[in-house]
């Protein structure tokens, strides 16, 4: 009798934990799934009122247009000259974020494999750089750009979006390069590999992921940073977007269906660039769980 009640008795413990794990699973996605649509139904409102004509969105705001009119985009297009603030952020912001997830992999490599006395020191130093606030930089940035003569070039954006950019990069990366074994460059250097063929070849491929995620976290930034761009350019043949946006939304306030089709269209980039290394920040988070 004992045994039949023990062997009963095991799959109903079984039936019950299975049930628990069905509800929190089910609870977790309803969740997630009311948050991501709060998070989306400003995007999806965006672009379906982008398609509205001027009348139809000051009778009918929260519905689907009656009739798409594409042409609030050909008219965001030429109105706002988007194609000269594509091309401005385009190049800014690819060239700021390469520049400064190569040389914070550099500082990283060196901060997380090798040990000497200002180590941690550089280290707080990095840390210490997502402390400062933006605004408070930005007087002291325009006065010595212009000093340089910097001030309405391209490449004075460069300056400040490294600079703010790189302590996040140097923390993700380090924390990420410290996890790798010893074993791995050790059979690099009984190969022959020196310290940048060791960087370049083992220790750059193997933080795939985690580079990945600071080039998103990067152009993101750089995509939408608006208060540098606004203190530091004043030539509208080098305005990025979110600066030509805003003199547009500033100039056209009736039309409310070609500013939303320029918001659009600057989103694109975005969830595109994202969409590309998706696979590698699931990765990247998934050798973070595994790891910790």
């Amino acid at each position: 009798m004992e045994t039949v009640i023990k062997s009963t008795a095991k799959p109903e413990i079984q039936i019950k934990d299975r049930r628990k794990r069905s509800v929190k699973t089910t609870l977790i996605y309803v969740v997630l799934s009311i948050y991501a649509i709060i998070n989306a139904y400003p995007i999806i409102w965006m672009m379906i009122n982008s398609f509205k004509s001027e009348k139809e969105f000051a009778v009918n705001q929260f519905g689907f247009p009656k009739e798409f009119v594409f042409e609030n985009y050909i008219s965001a297009w030429n109105t706002a000259n988007l194609g000269v603030l594509f091309k401005n952020s385009i190049f800014i912001c690819l060239l700021a974020t390469v520049i400064t997830v190569f040389i914070g992999a550099l500082v990283s490599y060196f901060l997380a494999r090798f040990t000497f006395k200002l180590n941690k020191a550089l280290y707080t130093f990095f840390i210490f750089g997502m402390l400062i606030p933006i605004h408070a930089t930005l007087v002291p940035m325009f006065i010595l750009l212009r000093d340089l003569g910097l001030l309405n070039n391209p490449i004075s954006l460069l300056f400040p979006y490294i600079a703010f950019n790189l302590p996040i990069t140097v923390f993700i990366l380090t924390s990420f390069m410290k996890a790798f074994p010893k074993d791995i460059e050790e059979s690099a250097v009984m190969d022959g590999c020196g310290i940048f063929r060791i960087f370049w070849s083992i220790i750059l491929p193997m933080s795939r992921p985690a580079i990945a995620t600071v080039v998103i976290l990067n152009f993101i930034h750089n995509w939408n940073e608006f208060s540098f761009a606004l203190v530091l350019i004043n030539d509208p043949a080098l305005q990025t977007l979110p600066l030509g946006l805003a003199s547009f939304a500033g100039q056209f306030t009736v039309n409310y269906g070609a500013q939303m089709a320029g918001l659009t269209m600057s989103l694109v980039p975005i969830l595109v660039f994202y969409l590309l290394l998706e696979k590698e920040i699931v990765k990247g988070m998934t050798a973070g769980a595994v790891k910790g």
